[in-house]
């Protein structure tokens, strides 16, 4: 079983370029990275198309179990990017 500390938590996502607070660019630079539509996204987020649109226009942030499952995304996405990348 793996552990992590918040400290270990934080210094992994930063290490992969993840954004400790996510504001409307990154969701949509995420969303568009990974080539999906808002409603295909909020599905894979577990919330709601609005939701989505909100926080890509600023109207609100991505918070709490919001803003983790994000950074996970992104962590996962950046990790599959690198692996990918011939050295």
């Amino acid at each position: 079983m793996l552990l992590y500390t918040v400290t270990d938590m934080s210094e992994e996502v930063a290490a992969y370029g993840v954004p400790e607070a996510w504001d409307a660019e990154e969701v949509a630079r995420l969303r568009a990275q990974l080539g999906l539509t808002q409603a295909s996204f909020a599905r894979e987020l577990g919330v709601r198309q609005q939701t989505v649109s909100e926080w890509e226009t600023g109207r609100y942030q991505p918070r709490g179990a919001s803003a983790r499952v994000l950074s996970l995304l992104a962590e996962t996405a950046a990790r599959y990017e690198t692996a990918e990348r011939p050295e």
